[in-house]
């Protein structure tokens, strides 16, 4: 994770007119309609709507997997498509998606190290830490080094996430990071989400249709018809009202997780900088 005061003026991540098309044939489908809106250092949003409404597009844009029709994607104020989408995604995003993205032929701590090899970790650190991520997350000690298709669903899922987390990066993007865990440990991963966006200062961005991932959130976006529209309690939004209830629950129970994004915390002790990728 970096930490830059000449962006202190800058959103964590801003989206400004983002616009993604496809062309299907003689026809052209757009899915996401002039995208604006800031993501600050410190904070949760859940993204939420109706499948298909274009969720997994808007991550892929917002992490530099896919490049927008229109529009520009920033982060700290710089296009991300100036600053190179692979020096982008390996230095300062990390994601978990639905999909997982599993190679088959790894066991779990060998997919954490080596995600952590990418962002330049010491080799001697890399398999403690991936031992304490698997561990946070609820994977048994056995399962270690098991490969993937010798993991639970739910097994793989935390594995996914624990990838995730190894990169420890500014901006951390989550698609349904609850959907296949129980709820104990899906409260214990969202508390490991808090933490990140508390005490590290992370921007952590959710797609999720669980009411405890809403709650646990700062803001609730809601996307439809390509259109992201912030909700309020101000503004009542008619998509899905457990959702809604349980996020005025939350904010009305816990004061301290309506108000603004903490203080920049100084970062974590820096890994050694990995090698420069354009």
């Amino acid at each position: 994770m970096t930490t830059d005061t000449s962006h202190a003026d800058h959103a964590m991540l801003e989206l400004t007119g983002v616009t993604r098309a496809y062309q299907s044939g003689n026809r052209r489908r757009t899915i996401l309609k002039g995208v604006d809106h800031r993501f600050e250092a410190g904070r949760m949003y859940a993204v939420v709507g109706p499948s298909g409404s274009g969720k997994t597009t808007l991550l892929s844009l917002a992490s530099g997997l896919d490049a927008p029709s229109s529009g520009t994607v920033r982060f700290q104020g710089q296009d991300i498509a100036r600053l190179g989408l692979g020096r982008y995604r390996n230095r300062h995003v990390a994601t978990a998606f639905q999909s997982l993205n599993l190679l088959t032929y790894m066991t779990a701590v060998q997919h954490i190290t080596s995600a952590m090899e990418i962002t330049g970790v010491a080799g001697h650190r890399r398999k403690q830490r991936a031992v304490e991520l698997l561990t946070l997350l609820g994977v048994e000690p056995a399962e270690h080094h098991r490969r993937t298709l010798q993991l639970s669903g739910g097994q793989q899922q935390r594995v996914a996430l624990a990838r995730a987390l190894a990169y420890e990066v500014d901006i951390l993007f989550a698609d349904e990071p609850t959907g296949s865990l129980d709820h104990e440990t899906a409260d214990g991963i969202i508390e490991v989400f808090r933490k990140l966006a508390h005490d590290d200062g992370t921007c952590v961005v959710f797609v999720t249709h669980s009411k405890e991932v809403v709650a646990a959130s700062h803001e609730m976006l809601h996307l439809k018809r390509g259109k992201l529209t912030p909700w309020t309690p101000c503004h009542p939004h008619p998509y899905h009202l457990g959702l809604t209830r349980a996020w005025v629950t939350r904010r009305t129970a816990d004061p301290l997780a309506s108000t603004g994004p903490p203080a920049r915390s100084p970062p974590r002790v820096p890994n050694p900088a990995p090698p420069s990728r354009s």
